[in-house]
């Protein structure tokens, strides 16, 4: 199954609609939908009355996002460390399952809120401890641990973000106003996994070349110990999925945020 298609299913497994109901009315608004994806939010943003500009570094996945022709959207191919003039300054920025590609996350929010109308709002929404379900052996949980570790370390993914949100915006200057968890059908579960989940998960696991490169010849048990833990009945997930809404400051106009800050896809 192809990347596109397993971003499709995904989304249904997300509880985007609480998030919505945490955000004042879309009707109007003009939202930077931050690794777009194919789409998906954004087709969203547009059904709740917004204009929507998506970014994302994923070629085949803009493609995607763009043959859909939605009203009020266009997608750009960019990456997201260095975002070009867009020609407007939005009401809201979002992003979703991204922010962990980002370890140095505070420098790269001072660049997105350069984005961003005064007083406009953020929303970050990122996984913690993705590989936080239990039972699994010792030897599966080291592995799985040195790959978060290493990844970290190169500054490629922090498989530890979501708790990190919170500080993170406040220490880019922006004020929280809501943090809460979400409840998700793959990522944040407990019991028995359905089958097609499995079937997600076992795809990811099969995109993860480096996390094959730190198991070595135990990457096959590592995968399948894992898969199982996810069918067991007594699964119950650690990773829990966060949710952050913030704002910048109203009195701060947009040009002097500009002039006083400078810019800064599942893990390989």
């Amino acid at each position: 199954m192809s990347l596109i298609s397993d971003y499709k299913r995904q989304y249904r497994w997300r509880a985007w609609p609480t998030v919505f109901e945490a955000l004042p009315s879309l009707d109007c608004q003009s939202v930077l939908d931050l690794g777009c994806g194919a789409g998906d939010l954004a087709a969203e943003f547009v059904t709740r009355g917004a204009h929507v500009v998506g970014v994302d570094l994923n070629e085949d996945l803009v493609g995607e996002a763009r043959s859909k022709r939605l009203s009020r959207a266009r997608f750009e191919l960019a990456n997201l460390r260095s975002i070009p003039e867009l020609g407007l300054a939005f009401d809201g920025v979002w992003c979703s399952f991204t922010a962990a590609y980002f370890p140095d996350l505070p420098s790269v929010l001072s660049a997105w809120t350069r984005h961003l109308k005064p007083g406009g709002w953020m929303v970050l929404v990122e996984i913690d401890n993705l590989f936080g379900h239990e039972p699994l052996c010792d030897r599966t949980r080291s592995l799985l641990e040195a790959y978060a570790c290493d990844a970290l370390t190169a500054g490629r993914y922090d498989f530890q973000m979501g708790h990190k949100l919170k500080g993170y915006l406040e220490q880019a200057g922006l004020n929280v106003s809501k943090e809460f968890t979400l409840p998700d059908l793959e990522l944040s579960f407990d019991g028995p996994a359905s089958l097609e989940v499995v079937d997600a998960w076992r795809n990811r696991f099969q995109r993860m070349n480096l996390l094959r490169d730190v198991c070595g010849p135990s990457f096959d048990q590592v995968e399948d110990e894992f898969l199982n833990c996810l069918l067991r009945a007594d699964h119950r997930a650690l990773a829990k999925v966060y949710c952050c809404i913030a704002t910048v400051g109203s009195c701060q106009p947009l040009a002097a945020r500009k002039a006083n800050r400078r810019p800064g896809g599942s893990p390989d």
